[in-house]
């Protein structure tokens, strides 16, 4: 997948971003494309963040595939660097062919270059074909996760 190019996220990209997310069993119904003043807002407070890092993987100028990585620092074991990966989407009509991978791994390898010695995310309970994807890219399903929306 030489032609891919993988880069930050410009104000530019958002309508494509919200797109893919919004493409899901899931996103469909928690995404609103049609009010993009949100995501505009949202995008603005994500670049000024230098710890949060919302790319997009670009192929012949369209956008495929999004993910957030986030950096956080902390005292837990023994002040690791760790990173996030959020909102990780590929276009449907690119899945099967490896993207999902190659965005992966330069996620790991993009986070190690950050400092990070842990990298970890998240995937909804009802996506085992998620789970297993990630699990097959080395992750460990070692905790549960909780939300809480306020």
């Amino acid at each position: 997948m030489s032609d891919l190019e993988i880069r930050r996220a410009t104000a530019e990209d958002v309508p494509a971003i919200v797109a893919l997310l919004a493409d899901d069993v899931r996103g469909a119904t928690r995404e609103s494309p049609d009010d993009p003043a949100l995501y505009v807002a949202a995008f603005e407070r994500v670049a000024a963040d230098p710890q949060q890092h919302l790319m997009v993987a670009v192929r012949d100028g369209r956008t495929i595939a999004t993910l957030q990585l986030s950096v956080i620092a902390g005292l837990s074991r023994r002040g690791t660097v760790r990173t996030v990966i959020e909102a990780v989407r590929v276009d449907s009509r690119e899945r099967g062919n490896g993207l999902g991978t190659e965005l992966i791994e330069w996620a790991v390898a993009e986070s190690a270059r950050l400092g990070a010695s842990l990298v970890q995310l998240t995937s909804d309970a009802g996506r085992t074909d998620a789970h297993r994807f990630y699990q097959r890219l080395g992750f460990t399903a070692s905790h549960l996760g909780f939300k809480r929306e306020i």
